[in-house]
């Protein structure tokens, strides 16, 4: 998952998704009830493979495989915090976010021009009809560089447009994202 993808999932959690595969283990348990049985279904691993991962003797601490930690994470983070992923994520959608990244940014421009894309800090806000092509283009699956292309076209409308302002036609570059954080307003 890419840095605008992380961004997005972030954006909808109040609480963070547990980080440990022992948490998360913990987290699939509670949800099934205390169900090895369940559990394991769930991962398609025998119930004794489930206990072994769970049980706490010394001796018996077995680790799950690294296939089956990121099934792990994948299912804990599709389930975690579901109706307050959807109340966010609608909230973000008609009124929009506050995207603050340092990345290089900039418009395409002559050689030795000083607007050459460059490390930039912007904060900006992203209209909700942004942010429901962001979190659509996330649903389908889309790559870090669908992502980058819809923020650097939102981004250069904010920045160097001017809203639309001024700078018509100039064509936008972003890449090399630093840091990105995304929050509702």
């Amino acid at each position: 998952m890419g840095e605008i993808s992380e961004g997005l999932e972030q954006l909808l959690y109040t609480q963070p998704v547990p980080s440990t595969t022992a948490n998360q283990l913990r987290a699939l348990l509670r949800w099934e009830r205390g169900s090895t049985r369940q559990v394991a279904a769930l991962l398609g691993v025998s119930q004794r493979t489930v206990q072994r991962w769970v049980t706490r003797k010394a001796g018996s601490s077995r680790r799950p495989s690294a296939r089956h930690e990121q099934t792990i994470a994948d299912l804990v983070r599709a389930r975690w915090q579901p109706r307050v992923r959807a109340r966010r994520r609608a909230e973000a959608e008609e009124r929009g976010v506050v995207v603050h990244t340092r990345a290089r940014f900039g418009f395409r421009a002559g050689a030795g021009s000083s607007d050459d894309p460059r490390l930039r800090l912007i904060t900006a806000h992203l209209p909700g009809a942004v942010t429901r092509e962001m979190f659509a283009a996330l649903e389908a699956g889309a790559g870090e560089k669908q992502h980058e292309l819809i923020l650097s076209r939102a981004l250069g409308h904010a920045y160097f447009r001017g809203g639309g302002q001024r700078a018509h036609g100039l064509q936008v570059v972003l890449g090399d994202i630093d840091f990105i954080d995304f929050a509702l307003l």
